[in-house]
């Protein structure tokens, strides 16, 4: 029987920034739930109607800040098929052919593959506009960190119609506040690269 050396490597690096003024407020790799992703692609491949990137979760709980301002980061929760953020706070769905997706324009994903390379890049785009999320202050001078929109952490999630999609990536950082008066772009990069000459498994 052949014995197929190839594999696949699953990849994530997000992105955070102001849209108008272009200042970079995160810029870094993410971890990927394994277990989850894999399920995802078997979903996605077998046109089950579920597993495709859906929607981007975000959260206040990925991290603490002690009186001197030290912070210090919890590990991204990539084990477990029921694994979530620390404490989520916000969802918005990214997927732009839903009819759930109020802004398929600026929330949207896209699919990037040069030929004769052997990977391919989702490009997730999250745009948090000036009136969302409800409830959050009028300006970014929060004093706390556990405002409940001050993000440290964030997500994707596959679709499942049942509403409990399965966390496909996470990712913890420095707190970021979203308030009224600014507009936070989230980048998220997930590429998917065919590797060769694997060892057998």
């Amino acid at each position: 029987m052949l014995n197929d050396q190839t594999g696949i490597c699953v990849k994530g690096h997000i992105k955070i920034h102001c849209p108008e003024t272009g200042k970079i407020l995160v810029n870094k790799n993410n971890a990927i739930h394994y277990e989850n992703m894999s399920i995802g692609l078997a979903e996605s491949l077998g046109n089950a109607g579920k597993g495709f990137i859906y929607e981007m979760s975000f959260g206040n709980g990925g991290t603490s800040v002690d009186p001197t301002g030290i912070i210090s980061y919890l590990t991204p929760n990539s084990t477990g098929t029921n694994a979530s953020l620390y404490n989520q706070t916000f969802t918005k769905v990214v997927d732009d052919r839903s009819v759930n997706n109020l802004d398929p324009i600026r929330n949207r994903i896209e699919t990037r593959h040069v030929n004769g390379t052997n990977y391919t890049d989702l490009l997730v785009t999250c745009l948090l506009d000036y009136g969302e999320p409800d409830g959050q202050d009028a300006f970014d001078t929060a004093s706390s960190t556990e405002s409940l929109f001050v993000f440290d952490e964030l997500g994707l999630r596959g679709y499942d119609p049942n509403g409990n999609g399965r966390l496909l990536t996470h990712v913890i950082f420095h707190p970021v506040q979203k308030s009224l008066n600014r507009q936070i772009q989230i980048d998220y990069t997930i590429r998917i690269q065919t590797l060769t000459n694997l060892s057998a498994v």
